[in-house]
């Protein structure tokens, strides 16, 4: 049992350095040994923990995703308030994290999609599965703000889950070219129309 702890603790570690390395510098401008010398693990033992480079990427995006979902979860169920309001501070939330300078914090998803869909295909999907799992969370606390009335919405909360989604990649992409939170200010007025919520 020591032997497994000690081998997932040295797993973990290795990923978490990862994160913080690929967030600023992308999957391809990483290299191994920078990742297991930011972990402090030998460097003839990545292949112990992981077949490739490549499986290495399908683990830290499914990692990733796995902490993302549960913090998401945990934003759409704060108690004492509506639907609305823990949608709106998901979106918020989002903002926080991917403005700002600090690539260490950056979305994955963000940060990966355009650089590996077309060079990984067991990357692509992780992507495509993390992402799924998060429309499909946004889409039930949509459903359930229109059953309890505190938003309002045009399309299915499906499609709406998509859209709203999308409207927030695309923000996060341009925020990075113009350097400022215009394209996240936009993406909040655009989201509380969307899910028929008065502007403020």
């Amino acid at each position: 049992m020591a032997r497994l702890a000690a081998h997932t603790d040295t797993r973990q570690e290795i990923l978490d350095s990862a994160y913080r390395l690929v967030g600023a510098k992308g999957f391809s401008g990483v290299g191994l040994n920078e990742i297991l010398t930011s972990a402090g693990v030998p460097k003839g033992s990545f292949y112990h923990y992981f077949g490739s480079k490549e499986a290495f990427g399908e683990a830290l995006l499914a990692d990733y995703f796995e902490s993302y979902l549960a913090d998401l979860d945990t934003t759409l169920a704060e108690p004492g308030l509506s639907h609305a309001e823990r949608l709106m501070n998901y979106w918020r939330k989002w903002q926080a994290t991917q403005g700002g300078i600090d690539d260490q914090r950056k979305c994955l998803a963000v940060k990966l999609a355009a650089e590996v869909s077309d060079l990984s295909e067991p990357m692509r999907l992780a992507l495509k599965s993390g992402t799924a799992a998060i429309i499909e969370r946004l889409a039930r606390s949509i459903a359930a703000g229109v059953a309890e009335g505190s938003l309002t919405v045009e399309s299915e909360p499906q499609t709406t889950a998509e859209d709203l989604y999308h409207v927030w990649l695309g923000a996060s992409l341009m925020a990075k070219i113009v350097r400022t939170e215009a394209p996240f200010e936009a993406a909040i007025g655009t989201t509380r129309r969307i899910l028929g919520l008065a502007s403020h």
